[in-house]
């Protein structure tokens, strides 16, 4: 049986769903949209993320609820409650995600780790698309391991790691086709 925080229904954003959320990012996406709509002094946000708590919590009859319709409920509140410019400057941001290298390379298979890579950059652009910016990748050591077809640490092993966390490293840093800065992580 899977647990919800608080009853609040799972998150699609992309190919992922995030289930353990708190609600720190909509404060960051709400006052990004004041700012965008030059009312950076908007003393209104915590309201409003208070109400979309209460919402997702008590009134949201979805178990899975994609980030898009979520914000578009808060563009709709936002000019219910007269703040037109702020809902139209809106974006959607996401809570952190959480992705595992493993499937990953379950995916990829044995020796193929072109694909293995491919398939990450066209997550990591799937994701950064539907608003995400704080990625935690899980299972480095695992899908190291997978993709060497390899029970046991070797020497390619720690070859290709480093070659993971370069390509992950590489993928933090490209900034030149996004405006949003990004958050990797990576964890063994």
């Amino acid at each position: 049986m899977i647990s919800f925080i608080g009853n609040r229904p799972a998150l699609q954003i992309g190919p992922y769903q995030v289930l353990d959320y708190d609600t720190a990012w909509l404060d960051d996406a709400i006052m990004r949209a004041a700012k965008a709509a030059d009312h950076e002094d908007f003393p209104m946000a915590a309201e409003i993320r208070t109400g979309i708590e209460l919402y997702l919590e008590n009134r949201c009859p979805l178990r899975l609820l994609k980030l898009e319709d979520l914000f578009e409920r808060m563009r709709k509140m936002l000019v219910k409650i007269g703040c037109g410019p702020i809902a139209e400057k809106l974006q959607p941001l996401a809570p952190p995600v959480t992705v595992s290298l493993i499937r990953a390379a379950t995916a990829a298979g044995n020796g193929f780790e072109l694909a293995f890579f491919e398939t990450l950059r066209a997550e990591l652009s799937e994701l950064r698309e539907a608003g995400a910016e704080e990625i935690r990748y899980i299972g480095l050591r695992e899908s190291t391991l997978i993709l060497r077809g390899q029970s046991k640490w070797t020497k390619p092993c720690d070859a290709l790691l480093v070659e993971i966390r370069s390509f992950l490293d590489a993928c933090d840093k490209d900034e030149r086709s996004f405006s949003r800065t990004l958050r990797l992580s990576v964890e063994a």
